[in-house]
């Protein structure tokens, strides 16, 4: 499924210029595993893991998620 789920991710986010991660598209939260909904975040593809980095308060805050332990990805957008 890991090639199913990286798909989704990059669906749901743009390319930050100059590194290897992704932010968010506009107006898309995305919610991995029935858990917490995240808005506004990067988000890292590595080969083992899946990395959501909020900003909350002025402190970075990383999420960490194993591919092999993701068994659903929710997105969020307003429809048309």
């Amino acid at each position: 499924m890991k090639d199913t789920w990286e798909k989704v991710f990059e669906y749901a986010s743009v390319p930050l210029h100059g590194t290897m991660s992704r932010k968010l598209r506009e107006g898309v939260n995305i919610q991995i595993n029935e858990g917490k909904t995240y808005a506004k975040a990067v988000v890292f593809l590595g080969e083992q893991f899946v990395r959501i980095t909020e900003d909350e308060n002025g402190q970075k805050i990383n999420t960490y998620f194993d591919w092999t332990k993701i068994e659903s990805v929710r997105t969020y957008s307003k429809g048309e």
